[in-house]
């Protein structure tokens, strides 16, 4: 007599109430935004970012950035850091505020940037004179040139070489004169090609402010098909630029400094997670994010003004800045990091190396941007310093006080990087979770198999079977799905294995309302 078929073990079923289920952990990267430290700033800086974002009803956080914008725009090219031997970084930032349309950005602007372009004007004006003198030397000498060349040609006999060799000394002379560029700090609508014949006339510095971020397109390649990052990525290392100029000689950048203060609408970061090339060139990585939640719904409708006398020394202390650095041209100031300061720093780079660690750092998978973070905070330190120091910044060493403000600083947009990754879909596997949780929540599964889940959000994220497992693990691993064990298969049974299967936790198989 044949012995009874053994029956299949039972597979456990998890309890359809929230008991022995813990609450899942949301998918997020990042589960809450920190605010801007306005109190890591120097006074006179971190009370007119405050009182700007009253009178504007917004968050600080997008004052202190195009703040720091301003503060880059005013140094930028005329000074450096030095952290320690071998390790010196210039001062130059790129800032972008990731916000909704109509959040009040151009009033913010406005009020920050206002001062930058009153020394811009101020330069213009005393620059008059030397342009103007320089244009009246070159037409002299361009005449002189014109009048030799022609007496060359008239010249016959022995004493024509020597009437040669006057109109070419001549015409080297008219061309040793150059006519200075009428002064320009800022620009806002521009090419990356203008970026780099702008950046030649005015001897390596320049920034683009703007409140609506439109370069960022045009970088990304929305009219000529293709990305353009070479100006951007020299512009912030302060590498070597060659300039090439149509129907001009062309000219050589040698540390060119270039400052972004940008605002953003939250669909021009989606187009910059579909550009590879922004990513791949590291340009990406350059920047600090901010994503600042809007105050609408919650905004006064009579805020207080912003007092006239923060308004005055933050303009005051802009300009002085900018004065006093202007003279730094063939050789930046250089800010020397205290030992103490040094010390902080170097525990900094430990602290770094773990949260970039491959396997179990948190920010593993925006290690191009995390990779640039300690010069970042370096950068914004030698900032901080300067702008405590506005008269004479290389005559102090950079505190470890300084140093520290500008770790805080650096966390906070270090937390607002990894949200704006996230949303760029920076981990692919984070981006299949959330598309398969949003299935789980419209359909409201008990359980589901793998095969269900595919056919369910197979799409342009999302196109094999196989790239479900990261997703999967990583809902098993936050709590929101359980994994079934498979029943055991009699001996000598063929066929496919069956799918596997997975239990939802119990707030997904709640009725919707």
């Amino acid at each position: 007599m044949s012995e009874p078929a053994r029956p299949l073990r039972a597979v456990p079923t998890p309890p359809a109430s929230s008991a022995g289920w813990e609450e899942p952990i949301p998918l997020s990267a990042v589960r809450h935004l920190p605010g801007f430290p306005t109190d890591a700033l120097p006074r006179w800086l971190g009370q007119q970012v405050e009182a700007v974002a009253e009178a504007t009803q917004t968050p600080p956080d997008l004052a202190g950035c195009v703040g720091l914008a301003a503060l880059s725009t005013a140094a930028a090219g005329r000074a450096v850091v030095r952290v320690r031997q071998g390790w010196v970084e210039p001062v130059n930032l790129y800032t972008v505020v990731v916000m909704e349309p109509s959040a009040r950005k151009s009033p913010v602007f406005s009020a920050m940037i206002r001062p930058i372009y009153a020394l811009e004007r101020a330069l213009r004006d005393d620059a008059k004179e030397a342009i103007e003198q320089a244009k009246v030397q070159r037409r002299a000498a361009d005449s002189l040139a014109e009048r030799a060349e022609k007496a060359a040609h008239a010249t016959e006999g022995d004493e024509r070489d020597a009437a040669l060799a006057e109109a070419v000394d001549a015409a080297i002379e008219a061309a040793r004169i150059d006519i200075p560029a009428e002064p320009k700090l800022v620009v806002d609508d521009i090419t990356p090609e203008q970026v780099g014949t702008v950046l030649a006339d005015q001897g390596g510095r320049l920034a683009i402010l703007s409140d609506e971020g439109g370069i960022f397109a045009i970088i990304a390649g929305r009219y000529s098909g293709h990305a353009n990052t070479n100006v951007f990525l020299k512009g912030y290392s302060g590498t070597q630029l060659r300039v090439d100029r149509q129907g001009r000689r062309g000219e050589l950048v040698e540390a060119p400094a270039l400052t972004l203060g940008l605002t953003v609408q939250p669909a021009v970061i989606d187009e910059l997670g579909d550009t590879a090339m922004l990513r791949g060139s590291g340009f990406l990585a350059r920047i600090l994010y901010a994503q600042p939640q809007s105050l609408a719904g919650y905004r006064k409708a009579r805020p207080e003004p912003v007092p006239r006398e923060v308004a005055e020394l933050y303009d005051a202390r802009l300009h002085t800045i900018a004065h006093t650095l202007i003279g730094w041209t063939d050789q930046p100031a250089e800010l020397a990091f205290a030992g103490e300061a040094d010390d902080l720093m170097a525990e900094l780079q430990s602290e770094l190396e773990t949260r970039l660690h491959p396997e179990t750092g948190a920010w593993a998978h925006i290690g191009d941007w995390g990779g640039k973070f300690h010069g970042q905070v370096a950068r914004l330190a030698g900032l901080l310093h300067i702008a405590a120091h506005p008269h004479n910044p290389w005559e102090h060493p950079v505190t470890a006080e300084t140093v520290a403000s500008a770790w805080r600083i650096g966390d906070y947009y270090a937390a607002h990087a990894l949200a704006t990754f996230d949303h760029m879909g920076a981990d692919a596997s984070l981006d299949a979770a959330r598309r398969v949780l949003a299935w789980i929540d419209q359909q409201r599964p008990a359980r589901f198999t793998k095969r269900d889940a595919f056919n369910g959000t197979r799409g342009p994220v999302i196109r094999r079977a196989s790239d479900l497992d990261p997703a999967l693990t990583l809902l098993e691993d936050h709590g929101h799905i359980a994994h079934q064990p498979p029943p055991e298969r009699p001996p000598g049974a063929r066929g496919r294995k069956p799918s596997p299967t997975y239990w939802t936790h119990p707030t997904y198989r709640q009725e919707a309302p």
